[in-house]
């Protein structure tokens, strides 16, 4: 299991915003590269960047962030938000992004993102946010009637690298990871599972060692290392010596 941390950019800031909300948001820095090359120097292999304007937009809108992004830093980016259609996803991919996380068309176009697994093999993830064992989209805006374990089970073999699942009620809350949903969800699939919302401490990454046992092999952390409460060294190395035991 590995912490991927999470740069979420509005308006060209990082910020961070509870369960969600674009009403409610904390600006923790106006520069997200020097944000970047920070987590990369504590031990981070990838970094998660979300477009939170590029979500509610429907496009990408934070383009010239996450360029200088990736040309400050050596390690893997993924990205989230704004990704409708293939050529997003192949200019994103030809910008030098690792990977691309794809939510609302995961519900409103599963063809498009099956089809993209196939051109893009490895470098497709689907994201899945829920409120209540329920999907949201359209950047959490809306809640749809389709379980989060029944929408996972939809890309069983079709090459998706990875599913982020972030329980929304969690999200920014730093009140622990839904340790229950995010096993249903891991157990249900053979697809890796990466949790995210909520952590708050290091306990919260004790928490959710267990669970790479059924296949959630990272987790997301955002508020709680721009709060402090979290340490991504310390983070790291726990889960370093975790997989050594387990070798």
């Amino acid at each position: 299991m590995i912490i991927i941390p999470a740069i979420d950019l509005k308006k060209g800031k990082c910020v961070r915003l509870l369960q969600g909300r674009m009403d409610k948001e904390t600006v923790f820095s106006d520069d997200p590269s020097a944000i970047a090359l920070r987590w990369e120097k504590e031990g981070a292999g990838i970094i998660h960047i979300v477009d939170l304007d590029g979500a509610v937009q429907k496009q990408p809108e934070n383009f010239d962030s996450i360029k200088k992004i990736l040309e400050n830093i050596n390690i893997p980016v993924q990205v989230g938000g704004g990704i409708r259609d293939e050529s997003t996803i192949k200019m994103y991919l030809d910008l030098g992004v690792a990977r691309v996380i794809i939510g609302t068309e995961a519900i409103k176009n599963p063809k498009m993102v099956k089809k993209a697994c196939r051109a893009f093999p490895d470098r497709i993830i689907v994201g899945i946010d829920a409120r209540n064992g329920l999907v949201a989209v359209e950047g959490w805006t809306q809640t749809t009637q389709i379980r989060a374990v029944d929408l996972a089970k939809e890309f069983e073999n079709s090459g998706v690298s990875a599913i982020n699942f972030t329980d929304i009620h969690r999200d920014g809350m730093q009140s622990g990871p839904n340790i229950e949903e995010t096993r249903l969800l891991a157990e249900a699939v053979s697809i890796p599972v990466v949790a995210s919302g909520g952590v708050s401490t290091i306990e919260d990454i004790k928490n959710l060692l267990p669970l790479q046992e059924v296949g959630v092999t990272g987790v997301i952390a955002g508020r709680s290392l721009y709060a402090g409460t979290l340490s991504l060294k310390e983070a790291v190395q726990v889960l370093q010596n975790s997989c050594f035991k387990q070798i």
